[in-house]
């Protein structure tokens, strides 16, 4: 198993966890099936989580609750402490997109977020996040991995054959 650092060493004993990597819809009037996609760098949540929640804590208001499909995770924890607060973690095997990560807030509401494979390249993450982040986008999340994984490939050899 290979482990990805989420933290940057600022100095010898301190860790600042990276930002977190999101793309997010425009706000509209128009609901789409996802809100945005989000590309950790790693499949642990107990470390990928504190940056998403601070990113999104301002614009959405405090996360309280994240929901998983466990077939993308080899560890869901049931709480992890997000700056000064702690989110707790549920999953739901058969309920939910093993792709998607669903989002709650007291004040503002529910999100859906496309799971980028940590593994992902960057061709494929860019336009993976940008189809999530579509207004009014009607595809799922794992629909889109699967479109991505149907063209992507024919797309990237393409773009290096052009090189």
């Amino acid at each position: 198993m290979t482990v990805t650092e989420t933290f940057v060493r600022t100095a010898p004993d301190v860790r600042v966890p990276l930002p977190a990597r999101l793309s997010l819809t425009a706000p509209s009037r128009v609901a789409g099936r996802l809100d945005g996609a989000w590309w950790p760098r790693s499949r642990d949540l107990t470390q990928e989580l504190p940056a998403l929640a601070a990113a999104l804590d301002g614009p959405w208001g405090r996360i309280t609750r994240v929901t998983v499909n466990p077939a993308q995770w080899p560890v869901v924890p049931r709480k992890v402490p997000v700056a000064g607060h702690t989110v707790h973690v549920g999953w739901f095997r058969a309920e939910q997109d093993p792709h998607a990560l669903l989002l709650l807030s007291y004040s503002v509401g529910r999100w859906d977020l496309l799971v980028v494979p940590p593994e992902t390249g960057a061709a494929a993450a860019a336009r993976l996040m940008a189809a999530a982040a579509t207004v009014g986008g009607l595809a799922t999340a794992s629909a889109l991995l699967a479109d991505e994984a149907a063209t992507g490939d024919v797309t990237d050899a393409a773009s290096r054959e052009v090189a």
